[in-house]
This record gives structure tokens, C-alpha cells and sequence, in this order.
């Protein structure tokens, strides 16, 4: 007796996610397809999962080197659920092989909005940067389409989607962080370079701006303290805290003297009302620097809020 045939969107999707998985990408494209037709079928509008299979069917196509289609379902899977991050980066990469580096670039950098932790977004955005200094020279910024801003909802949005979802990013962070890879003479100095385009964006109040060129100096060489201590302070500025917090972390990580990142995370955690990592913060300081005026008022101030 022949298997039965799945009959639902639900089966068909699950059938094709098998297909996939078992490396038949032709096989499960016709999955989704057939899934996008029932669904298409039923009149009554279901954004997510007809999202979805256009971004499974997309995976698919790009699986197959077949780029041109690629981009067109990312672009519906997109058009239906804005700033999901799958179709971002399956449209980053379809681009990436065309070729068309402003595009990917786009796409990258909406991800890295959303969730700056995506470590394919962070190796195709180093990629890309390279890519547009040799082909367009030094102004390639100016050449770029314009970033769409992600709003807070979208980031919200996938925060709150279950673990599972997440699973990849943890596992490129974790390959990340097991990846040391030594910066060449010409990124440290580009990352210099861009360090200070940042430090003079915050001298005349851009912190937004600022946070993007020291993003994109950590992507040429991410060895220096400094660099994640003055991100740490545009994102205090912005109330980014547990952002601050973060990239304090990774200063102190290479510098255990920093005293800026232990002050500014201090000041992240007072602002987040954990202020036993406050003083532990400001008290590691003071050891560096028992006569520091602003982390001893800091203190103060810690105290009378515990109080």
C-alpha cells in the first residue's frame, strides 16, 4: 500500500522540512509550492505561514544556486511579514553570489538591527565592506541604498520567539567565539580609521552613527579595548543598557584595567537596577583608581538607591 500523500499545509511543510534536511532541495520546493497553493486555496489570509514557505522555498532555491528566485520569494516571504531575519539573510547571500554588494550590504546591516549577534550577518558585512572599498574606493558609503530603520517592534518581535528559534545564533556566537582569527596590518588600520570617524561623531552628539562605525571597526579588527568602551557609552546615551553592558564586558575581556568600561558598566547596571553589580563594578575600579572622583559620587549614589 503506497504511503499516503500529506494533505495539509501543515504535512506539506513538514514533508518539505524533511526534504530539505535529507538534502532533496527540487523535492521539497514542490513541497512548499503545493503548501503555498492549499494555503493561497483556503481564502483566509495567514501572513506567517505563507511567509514561511516563501522563505523555506527560497532556502531551496539558493541551496541550487538559483539566485534570481531566491531574491523573489525572500523579497514575498518579506513583503508579508516585514524584518524576519531568514529572507534577510537568504536575500543577503542570493545577492552576495549576484554580485550586487550595495544590496547584501542592505540586508546584512537590517539584520544586524534586529539582532547584532547573527554571526552570518557579521562575517557577510566584514565580507561586503571589503568588497565595496576595492570595487567603489573610499566614498562607497555614499553609493549605498538607503538602510531601512528596524522598528522596535520587529526586535521585539523576534526577542520573544521560542528558544528554538534561536538555536543558530547561539551556535554562530559560540563558533564565533571560538574563531581567532588575527587581524591583518591593513584591518587594524581601517579599524582604527574607523574608530575615530566614531570617537568624532560623538564629539557632535551622532551616537547612532557613532555605534555603526565602531560596529564596522570591530568587524576589521576587534582587539581593542577602547572600541568597545566608547560603543559602551553611545549606547548609554541612547538607554541601550544592557547593550552597554555587553560591550564593557567584552573591553574588560581584553583589558582588565579599562577603567571607562568598568564606570560606564556600573552606570548601565545602576540604570538597570542591579546595583549590587554596580558596586562591584565601581569598587574594582577604585582599586585601580582609589582617587576617582565621578565612581566615588557614583557610589554614593548606588548606595542611596539600595537604601
Amino acid at each position: 500500500m503506497a504511503p499516503k500523500l500529506p494533505d495539509s499545509v501543515e504535512e506539506l511543510r513538514a514533508a518539505g522540512n524533511q526534504s530539505f534536511r535529507n538534502g532533496q532541495y527540487a523535492e521539497a520546493s514542490a513541497l512548499y509550492e503545493r503548501a503555498l497553493r492549499l494555503l493561497q486555496a483556503r481564502g483566509a489570509a495567514d501572513p506567517e505561514e505563507e511567509s514561511v514557505l516563501y522563505s523555506n522555498r527560497a532556502a531551496c532555491y539558493l541551496k541550487d544556486g538559483n539566485c534570481t528566485d531566491c531574491i523573489k520569494d525572500c523579497t514575498s516571504a518579506l513583503a508579508l511579514v516585514p524584518f524576519s531575519i531568514k529572507p534577510l539573510l537568504r536575500r543577503a547571500s542570493a545577492y552576495e553570489a549576484l554580485e550586487k554588494y550595495t544590496l547584501a550590504y542592505v540586508d546584512y546591516k537590517t539584520v544586524l538591527q534586529i539582532d547584532n549577534s547573527v554571526a552570518s550577518a557579521l562575517e557577510g558585512i566584514n565580507r561586503i565592506t571589503r568588497a565595496l572599498m576595492d570595487s567603489l574606493g573610499p566614498e562607497w558609503r555614499l553609493k549605498l541604498p538607503p538602510i531601512p530603520v528596524v522598528p522596535v517592534s520587529a526586535q521585539k518581535r523576534w526577542n520573544s520567539l521560542p528558544s528554538e528559534n534561536h538555536k543558530e545564533t547561539a551556535k554562530n556566537k559560540s563558533k564565533e567565539a571560538t574563531k581567532s582569527r588575527v587581524p591583518s596590518a591593513g584591518d587594524v588600520e581601517r579599524a582604527k580609521v574607523l574608530k575615530e570617524e566614531g570617537n568624532e561623531l560623538v564629539k557632535k552628539g551622532n551616537h547612532k552613527k557613532a555605534i555603526e562605525k565602531y560596529s564596522e571597526s570591530l568587524l576589521f579588527s576587534s582587539l581593542e579595548s577602547a572600541t568597545y568602551s566608547n560603543r559602551a557609552l553611545c549606547h548609554l546615551v541612547l538607554k541601550q543598557y544592557k547593550e552597554a553592558v555587553k560591550d564593557c564586558t567584552e573591553a574588560l575581556k581584553l583589558d582588565g584595567k579599562n577603567v571607562k568600561a568598568f564606570y560606564r558598566r556600573a552606570q548601565a547596571y545602576k540604570a538597570l537596577k542591579d546595583y549590587k553589580s554596580s558596586l562591584a563594578d565601581i569598587s574594582s575600579l577604585l582599586q585601580i583608581e582609589p582617587r576617582n572622583g565621578p565612581a566615588q559620587k557614583l557610589r554614593q549614589e548606588v548606595n542611596q538607591n539600595m537604601n
